[in-house]
């Protein structure tokens, strides 16, 4: 186990420019929908900018048990039917949500039953928002108590269903969908707000049979025909580095980021919370170039249709509220108490290790910043979550940080530490074996 020992920068640099990885969203899709496409229909694809990260690595490996072949050629992935594949599937999601609810959907309607596993983590997560539509199409699981992993897929024939969804998840709504074009009839898929709208994108690019009507998708029986896929940065990603620039003071530049309007909620706060944010180029799943300046001088409400836009951006951005002056206050954000951690516990907990004034709520949370003032060097747990491991490493830059067991970054950004390095030069990465 390896923890990250972060040391306050000094002396910032004046102006940064940071290249993030692939869109982990966008990369999952592209490698799944793509190995239905050759399957089905023969062909290759590829994909290129994939994002090379340990969750995204499992939805190759399933692809390649579904039977497709994956291969690697320079900066590009390349997809095609690889030899056929009989029996049983039995998939190890480690710890991916995207690749086992995705999965879910693709392989309800098929001919071979499937296993689904992950790791502890993963086992904790609910399947269950995925599982009821699923079921409702005719699917037949077998789970673990509470509707959780392992589980057990029995091939069924399927019929489409109009379903409205009590949250807004990319995932469910994903899942649904897939296994739509396996349906009899049409399914319906409404969510109560916009989710980030990658599978619809792709999917039409695709020719799948689908309509989208504001929060509502409907899609028939199809098949897909393979296509290439220029995966752009990953915003999610990216976030993290504009919240040093606010943190430290610093303008960052950040090129060939995916500005995604279903995903792109987090420039609007840091505009709130009193940074420059200058976006040039972009639009749909098209990458842009993002620049960020100035000082957080300011906390902000976020909540609403909002939350669905950031979701994943919440604790690095709960980092950017302890710096400000003032209170923000975040709601209906429930969904972070089934992340890879209790995403609210763990935020609130670690900034008041920081010597911040923050409180948990049913919902989301409240932080009062004090522009920095009092806060100070601590030891955070990651609970195993990649994004709290992140988010409290930007929080080092600024007072000092050791952040424990931070081998769960590779499951979204292996290269994060190093990138981290060119604005604090001493971070380093150490055993926990060492003083």
């Amino acid at each position: 186990m390896t923890d990250w020992v972060i040391e306050p920068v000094d002396a910032a640099r004046g102006q940064v420019e940071i290249r993030v990885p692939g869109d982990k969203s966008i990369s999952h899709r592209a490698i799944l929908f793509n190995t239905l496409a050759v399957l089905e229909n023969g062909g290759a694809a590829r994909v290129v900018n994939l994002l090379d990260a340990e969750d995204v690595m499992r939805t190759v490996v399933a692809c390649e048990q579904l039977g497709a072949q994956v291969v690697r050629r320079g900066d590009a992935w390349e997809v095609s039917r690889g030899a056929t594949r009989d029996g049983p599937l039995d998939v190890d999601c480690g710890n991916s949500g995207t690749t086992a609810r995705l999965l879910l959907g693709a392989v309800a309607g098929r001919g071979r039953p499937a296993r689904l596993a992950g790791d502890a983590s993963l086992s904790r997560r609910p399947m269950g928002r995925v599982i009821e539509p699923l079921a409702a199409m005719g699917a037949r699981f077998s789970a673990a108590e509470g509707q959780r992993l392992p589980l057990v897929v029995t091939p069924a024939a399927l019929c489409g269903v109009t379903w409205t969804s009590k949250v807004a998840s990319a995932q469910v709504k994903s899942a649904v969908l897939l296994a739509g074009l396996l349906a009899e009839g049409a399914t319906v898929y409404t969510e109560p707000s916009p989710s980030r709208d990658h599978t619809e994108r792709l999917l039409t690019r695709m020719g799948a049979p689908l309509q989208v009507d504001g929060c509502t998708s409907t899609i028939r029986a199809g098949t897909l025909r393979p296509v290439d896929v220029d995966v752009p940065g990953d915003i999610s990603s990216a976030a993290f580095w504009m919240v040093a620039a606010g943190v430290l003071g610093v303008a960052v530049t950040l090129p060939d980021v995916g500005l995604n309007p279903t995903r792109s909620g987090c420039l609007e706060v840091l505009a709130a919370m009193g940074l420059q944010v200058d976006v040039a180029g972009g639009g749909g799943d098209a990458p842009g170039s993002v620049a960020v300046q100035g000082s957080l001088t300011r906390g902000a409400t976020i909540g609403g249709a909002l939350v669905p836009r950031l979701v994943d951006e919440l604790p690095v951005l709960a980092i950017a509220a302890a710096f400000t002056h003032g209170e923000t206050v975040i709601t209906d954000a429930e969904e972070l108490r089934v992340k890879e951690s209790d995403r609210i516990a763990v935020v609130v907990n670690g900034l008041q290790a920081m010597g911040v004034e923050a409180y948990a709520t049913p919902g989301g949370m409240r932080i009062v910043g004090r522009g920095g003032e009092g806060v100070r060097a601590a030891v955070v747990e990651s609970h195993g979550d990649h994004r709290i491991a992140m988010a409290f490493a930007i929080a080092g830059l600024r007072c000092g940080m050791r952040v424990r067991d931070v081998d769960c970054v590779a499951t979204s950004y292996r290269g994060f530490l190093e990138q981290l390095r060119d604005l604090s030069p001493r971070s380093r990465a150490m055993s926990t074996d060492a003083p």
